[in-house]
């Protein structure tokens, strides 16, 4: 809430000094040069959407909606007054506020409306949004990835498509005809498999009217979606289908049996589901469900691999404005040699997360085989990479601001317990480095994109040259198993240095090298003392 007139200062028995005023209005979009400059240098129509969708996420009205949907958690309300179902979940309306804002800026729909650099667009909404409320960003995300999967089958596409792409958000509980727009969840975990999908035990059995499934899942992330994509066993194997949530003249059997207490998201319901012959359509071949979803899968993992870049992004604008705005030991913070360092070295992990998200999210919107394989690698390495960064960047900037970091008045412990979502989500760290290592494996052209990616830094810097060529000593051939996590840190290293050395971003790219893959790499941020801090920060914008 903005204050007309500002707090007292002079309070009995003391004087508030030395305690930096709040950040008030920010626009997410202005304030921030390096995501400015590298959409512009990417290409696309995406800047006239990106503007107002910055300007009124920062809005010190919209920052307090996200705290406010996060203070006040969904509620679950499983029947009526008379013990009929209801399975719905009601949220505070500043959820709907966020929701609204996104859908209505293109969050979702940017990426499929046919204009350039769709997805790159797309990439940075998500990078946006998750600066401010990161809880409401799951559904927006699954209805965005959900549209490609659906092209499977050409008769749901149709009905689907147009209302999981409209720019309206609409939460009525009706049926999808009756709606102006729809969101699209998924709902895949099973209790014995978690990422082994394919020991789930949910059936799927052909009636005469239709598909009809039973089963438990341990994992529906925001179950009010207007339907599911879901996997269930029939004889053929295993198979996907689409589950809408309401139907024509009554409710889907889709039973609610909880909602998940999670460590953050709490913006979000995460819920246990069960089917109770509940009716579903076939997408795609039966028993080829994995097939068909992966689509999905995989264009939620580049928001997983965006949104760290988000929260690191945010974090660093605190710690950033309170060390501009405090002063210790006579000098503020931020010219203090020491914190310098730790802040210039922190940036330079948000800084190739950022570039790294949108060079995967402009391969999304590439046209040919090429892109296409470059994204499929690319993409599972910056979720890695990303999200091992982003929990640690955030927790120095939380020290940064001392014990007021640690206070709920302040967002990083709201951040901080969401650092480690997008690490988790879509594969965790060895699920994902697994994939990295059987992608490689069985696909030349995409060995051959992730080498012409690499290939093409080759000569702008001699450590990075001399690291690439470590890495390929290292590794002529792929590696056994036990050293998937060395292997995915190190290519993804290297991804991320020559995606900021061919971003034209010098102040960013040599020192990125110059530390991450030159000499010697402490595992404390700051703790090298060799950067030059002052063009690093200048990054972030003004601290004010």
């Amino acid at each position: 809430m903005s204050h007309a007139l500002p707090p007292r200062s002079d309070l009995t028995g003391h004087e508030v000094l030395n305690q930096p005023e709040g950040r008030g209005d920010l626009d997410l979009w202005q304030g921030d040069p390096l995501l400015r400059s590298l959409i512009a240098a990417g290409g696309g129509d995406g800047a006239e959407a990106l503007a107002p969708y910055g300007a009124a996420l920062g809005g010190v009205a919209t920052r307090e909606a996200g705290r406010e949907a996060n203070r006040q958690p969904p509620e679950l309300r499983l029947f009526d007054r008379a013990g009929r179902r209801l399975d719905e979940v009601h949220y505070h309306p500043a959820y709907h506020q966020l929701m609204q804002l996104g859908l209505e800026a293109g969050y979702a729909a940017i990426a499929w409306e046919g204009g350039q650099g769709g997805h790159q667009a797309h990439a940075a909404m998500v990078y946006l949004a998750s600066q401010v409320e990161p809880g409401h960003c799951c559904p927006m995300t699954m209805t965005y990835a959900a549209v490609p999967a659906l092209a499977a089958d050409e008769a749901l596409a149709a009905l689907w498509q147009p209302k999981l792409t409209a720019r309206h958000y609409d939460p009525a509980v009706r049926p999808l005809a009756e709606k102006r727009a729809a969101t699209l969840g998924m709902a895949m975990t099973e209790k014995q498999g978690g990422s082994d999908v394919r020991a789930n035990a949910t059936r799927a059995e052909r009636t005469a009217d239709g598909w009809r499934l039973t089963g438990h899942k341990w994992f529906c992330s925001a179950p009010m979606s207007d339907g599911f994509l879901t996997l269930a066993q029939t004889e053929a194997g295993l198979s996907c289908f689409l589950v809408p949530r309401w139907l024509e003249g009554g409710r889907n059997p889709i039973q609610i049996q909880r909602l998940k207490d999670k460590l953050g998201n709490r913006a979000n319901a995460s819920s246990e589901i069960e089917y109770h012959g509940a009716l579903a359509h076939l997408l795609g071949e039966e028993g080829r469900g994995v097939q068909t979803i992966i689509e999905m899968v995989h264009h939620t993992r580049l928001d997983t691999a965006m949104a760290p870049a988000g929260l690191m992004r945010a974090a660093l604008g605190e710690a950033h404005h309170w060390c501009a705005h405090r002063s210790t030991f006579q000098r503020r913070l931020i010219d203090q040699p020491l914190m310098a360092q730790v802040l210039a070295d922190l940036t330079l992990d948000w800084a190739g997360a950022l570039a790294l998200g949108l060079r995967v999210a402009r391969a999304f919107d590439g046209a040919g085989e090429a892109p296409r394989a470059f994204a499929r690698i690319a993409v599972a390495l910056a979720k890695f990479l990303s999200n091992k960064r982003c929990g640690p960047l955030i927790g120095e900037a939380m020290e940064a601001l001392g014990g007021m970091g640690y206070v709920e008045e302040t967002p990083l412990p709201l951040l901080y317990r969401e650092a480690p979502l997008n690490g988790i989500w879509e594969g965790s760290g060895n699920v994902i480095c697994l994939d990295i290592l059987r992608t490689l494996a069985r696909d030349g052209a995409v060995r051959e994109a992730l080498q012409a990616e690499l290939e093409a830094a080759r000569g702008l810097n001699r450590h990075f040259d001399a690291a690439f060529e470590a890495h390929l000593a290292r590794w002529a051939a792929l590696p056994e198993e036990a050293e998937a996590r060395w292997f995915a840190e190190s290519a993804a290293t290297l991804l991320t240095a020559a995606t900021l050395l061919q971003s034209g971003e010098t102040s960013l790219a040599e020192p990125y090298v110059a530390t991450r893959l030159a000499g010697p790499r402490s595992q404390v941020a700051g703790a090298l003392g060799r950067l030059d801090a002052g063009p690093i920060l200048a990054h972030l914008g003004p601290a004010a």
